[in-house]
This record gives C-alpha cells, structure tokens and sequence, in this order.
C-alpha cells in the first residue's frame, strides 16, 4: 500500500507544488489572448490526493514515451517524489513496457533503496535507482525525474556537446542543460549515479549523459516529460541541421533568455503537457489511471 496520509498538504517545499508562483501565473495570462489562460498545476488538500495525481500522471508520461518510441528493452525511468515523505520517490517496475504502466504499478522506495510502498511484488531497475536516488538527494527541489535511451538523444549524445539555441522551442534549455561527459558505463554504482547529479547542478532542468541519452527533472513529472519530449526533439532538429550544411543562425542571449523566461517556469511546463496527456487519456480511456 502507499505511504499513509497524515495531514492535508498545503503549499510547501515539500510538495511539487513548491514554487508555483505568481509569476508563472502571470505567465501563461501573457501567453494567451486577453489573459485567458489555461489553469496551472492544481492543488489538493491532501497528501492521498496529491499522491493519486501524481501516480495518474506518472503513467500517463510513460503511455506518451512509449507512443514517442522511447522504449528499449528495460532500459528507461521515471520517478516521482513521495508528496509527504520527502525522502521516498516512485519509479516504475522493471521489465513492464512503458506502454502497458498503470498507476498501481508503480513502486515506492526511500533513498536506500528500501521498498516501502506501492506495487511490493515488482523489482525496480538498479541503474535506475542509483541516478534517481542521487538526483533526488542533491536536488530538494526536484520532485520528478525522466530518463529513457530515445533514439536521438542517444544519437547527439556522442558528441558531448550541449544543444544550439537555433530555435524557439530549445531556448527552454537556455543555461538551464550540461553535458556530463564522464560515461562510466552501465550506472550500476552509486558513483556514477553522484556524478549525473553532479553534472545536472544546482539549478539545472536538463543533462545530456554522453554515449547513452538524455535526463530531464521537474517539479510535476508533467514538466519533467514535457522537457524530455522537448529535448529528444531538440536532438532530432540539431542533428538535422547539423546535416545540411548552411551557416546556421544562433538565436541572440537576450532572445534566448526572453525565450526562456517565458516558457520554462513550472506552471506554463505543466500545461504545455497537458495536450498529450489528455491525447493519451482520450485513446486509452483513462487506463493508466487504475
């Protein structure tokens, strides 16, 4: 069973409704006309509620990834932090395809490794919990994490060279990515797992993990997986004009950090998901939510 629920949540650090501020409703009312702005991350009065939120949107990001084409073999994680306790998180079950995750399949663990909740009778990727926990514990803020081999984050990830800022939508990225070039293979060891974290900062939404794909965090797993499907894109777009061979035209600092400031805060993130969630949830009639 899950982690019991003690008190209502409220607004807190602990929660990943941490920093949704009026800022960022400010900005999604500047991003649409006349300020008529689609609703941002939504609040719960309990730690269940947030708890079951969390989980339907876990595996809604897992049937998106699996219809993107991120899934390779059972290489490939998302992991939510407990909305109560804050040094648990779930992830997803070892060798299940990320196409068939419900909400009850997940597992909950604390930063040892300890199952503590949810699907007991599941095993969890020990690669993945060796990135995962690390992330989790150098990063309070960070409530979600996504990691999967996708086909051109691999790809880019060769080269150990952050992203161009050749467009809009990877301005999202700007300052906000690091390449961690120091592949120690499989991440089977908690060092390996430290030095990921290390690379992504203290402030960072993105890593390009070189020779093997890309890590993307949030403070809704909605966020988190909207950056990855953003990234894995952003991969895609470079590598295309990388190929063509034309003098490329680098968005300017002041653009780029316009760009930025406008559509990478929690809220606006969050809602940018929302249109594949709600796909995903429309051709599955709400599945993945049990």
């Amino acid at each position: 069973m899950a982690p019991s629920a003690t008190a209502d949540l409220v607004n807190t650090s602990s929660g990943p409704l941490a920093k949704t501020t009026n800022d960022d409703v400010d900005v999604l009312a500047s991003m649409a006309h006349r300020g008529k702005s689609l609703p941002g991350i939504p609040k719960f009065s309990s730690h269940v509620e947030t708890r079951q939120w969390q989980l339907e949107h876990m595996a809604g990001a897992f049937r998106v990834f699996a219809r993107e084409g991120y899934a390779e073999g059972i290489s490939g994680h998302i992991s939510v932090r407990d909305p109560e306790w804050a040094d648990r998180f779930w992830i997803n079950p070892l060798g299940v395809h990320f196409g068939l995750l419900r909400a009850s399949d997940m597992i909950c663990v604390d930063l040892d490794g300890e199952v503590v909740g949810g699907n007991t009778t599941g095993s969890i990727n020990a690669a993945g919990f060796q990135i995962h926990s690390a992330v989790h514990r150098a990063r309070p803020d960070v409530h979600a994490i996504c990691h999967t081999h996708s086909v051109h984050g691999r790809a880019w990830s060769a080269f150990a060279r952050p992203l161009e800022m050749i467009n809009q939508d990877v301005c999202y990225f700007y300052k906000a990515h690091s390449v961690y070039s120091d592949y120690g293979g499989i991440a089977n060891e908690a060092s390996e797992g430290q030095r990921i974290a290390k690379s992504l900062g203290d402030e960072g939404k993105a890593v390009i993990l070189m020779n093997h794909g890309l890590l993307t965090v949030g403070q809704t797993v909605d966020e988190a997986a909207f950056l990855f499907c953003l990234m894995e894109r952003s991969c895609k777009v470079q590598l295309l004009a990388d190929r063509a061979g034309h003098e490329k035209h680098i968005v300017s600092d002041k653009e780029a950090a316009y760009n930025f400031r406008m559509g990478s805060t929690p809220d606006t993130l969050y809602v940018e998901f929302q249109r594949h969630y709600q796909y995903e949830e429309a051709l599955s009639s709400g599945s993945f939510k049990q």
